[in-house]
Parts: C-alpha cells; sequence; structure tokens
C-alpha cells in the first residue's frame, strides 16, 4: 500500500536526525544483511541504510532490490544513503523512529 506525500514528508523529517543502522557493501543483499535489515524494520519501523558501493549502477541495483521486498517502501534516496520503511503493527515504541 502506497504511502501519502505527505507521510513520505513526515518520514524524511524523521529520518533527517537517524544514522545508518545497517550498511550494505559489495557482497549486496546477503542472507545476513537480509536477516539485519528485517530485524532494524522490526524494531525501528523506518531506517536509514548505507550502501558502502562505490559503482552507481550497483548502487542502483541494491535499491532496486531493496524496493523489490515484500512490505518495504523506499522513502528517499540520496547519494549513498536510503530511507527504508515498514509499518510494524507490534512497535515497540521506545524503539520505533515512527511513534517517538
Amino acid at each position: 500500500m502506497p504511502i501519502s506525500p505527505e507521510r513520505k514528508k513526515q518520514f524524511r523529517t524523521i529520518g533527517h536526525k537517524l544514522n545508518p543502522i545497517v550498511t550494505i557493501a559489495g557482497n549486496g543483499l546477503s542472507p545476513s544483511v537480509l536477516a539485519e535489515l528485517n530485524r532494524a524494520l522490526d524494531d525501528h519501523e523506518l531506517i536509514k541504510v548505507k550502501l558502502a558501493i562505490a559503482e552507481r549502477e550497483e548502487r542502483k541495483e541494491v535499491v532496486a532490490e531493496l524496493e523489490a521486498l515484500p512490505n518495504i517502501e523506499l522513502i528517499q534516496e540520496i547519494g549513498k544513503v536510503v530511507l527504508l520503511y515498514r509499518h510494524n503493527k507490534r512497535a515497540n515504541p521506545k524503539l520505533s523512529n515512527v511513534q517517538r
């Protein structure tokens, strides 16, 4: 379900002060990176991901793979950093970046 432009703007405002939680490097979306990405999204709902990949085309491929993952919404992509969101109905208010 697509997020409204107003909601995306709110998420970008929240994401501005966040630090990257997950770093994706040369191995791309390996099983361990996917596991950490899912854990971070379950806990925080809105996260920054750093793409430590030098080539622009490779970064675009990884971003496309991230967008293809189920229930994950790409909020923003700036340079080597992307902001991702996945709604969690049972999110812990102390951990969620959206509910704070």
